[in-house]
């Protein structure tokens, strides 16, 4: 008896291949792609340069210099494949808003927001560009809604 070789090669294509891009129209993607497309410009322009002269930078400095650096590399990665590096964009949206409100904010509505805290301030508000490009409502059905993977293999 012949078998097919689709039968014994494992399960399709389409079963393998992440539903993700099929989940959000091209218009959104594209859309997406602007966040990423602001997030890697301003970390260039920003932090690639004080990366390139490397200094000698205090702890705090250095690993937040880093940290910035690799997530602009992810978002360059989000340019390629905006909804699998969605989660880029929903931690940029989370440490930025973190930030306004336990940081900014307090300081704002006491009169006392200045100096390097209001240049930052100034410029984590860009964060409302990433705001309006994530896809919020597929991001709540892929992260909150939708079932977990399992946590170990189920015994037959």
């Amino acid at each position: 008896m012949t078998t097919s070789a689709s039968a014994t090669a494992g399960p399709p294509v389409h079963a393998i291949t992440p539903p993700h891009s099929e989940s959000l129209p091209l218009w959104r993607r594209n859309l997406m792609r602007v966040g990423y497309l602001v997030m890697v410009g301003g970390l260039a322009i920003t932090k690639w340069p004080q990366l390139a002269n490397h200094a000698t930078w205090g702890l705090k400095e250095g690993t937040v210099l880093c940290m910035l650096v690799a997530m602009s590399v992810l978002a360059l990665l989000g340019l390629r494949y905006p909804v699998r590096m969605l989660p880029i964009l929903l931690f940029e949206v989370a440490w930025k808003l973190i930030w306004l409100g336990l940081v900014a904010w307090p300081l704002w509505t006491a009169g006392r927001l200045d100096g390097a805290t209001a240049v930052q301030a100034d410029a984590v508000l860009w964060v409302v560009i990433i705001v309006a490009v994530t896809p919020w409502r597929y991001a709540f059905t892929q992260y909150v809604t939708t079932a977990g993977e399992p946590w170990r293999n189920r015994r037959a």
